[in-house]
């Protein structure tokens, strides 16, 4: 038999990791992350994580600069990151984005260590 267990995360008791980030809603193979409030010329270390990422922006503008890319982000725009994609953020606008990562990003730190 399968786990039919729901899981819910109260928004207002969300754990927060080094970067700022909000953990959200986690399983065994997805987890979500939120950005809330990121200042204007924030500009993110580059990574290359060992998990697949999906965003969906909420509020704010910001650059996604990936592997000789640069995409601009804005509210309604979502992108995917591929694992292994070295990849920053730069911040043009306050920015608010809800990330869903594979596999769980919070598992073992993943999203806590440097690139």
């Amino acid at each position: 038999m399968s786990d039919t267990t729901i899981i819910k995360v109260d928004g207002a008791h969300s754990p927060r990791g080094t970067q700022g980030q909000y953990y959200l809603a986690e399983g065994v193979g997805l987890a979500m992350r939120l950005w809330r409030g990121e200042p204007p010329g924030l500009e993110k270390e580059s990574a290359a994580r060992d998990y697949e990422t999906a965003g969906y922006v909420i509020s704010g503008r910001a650059e996604l600069h990936s592997e000789g890319q640069v995409v601009l982000l804005q509210p309604g725009d979502s992108w995917i990151i591929p694992k292994g994609a070295e990849h920053h953020y730069k911040i043009l606008e306050e920015f608010t984005a809800v990330e869903a990562t594979h596999p769980p990003a919070q598992v073992h730190s993943r999203d806590e260590k440097p690139a």
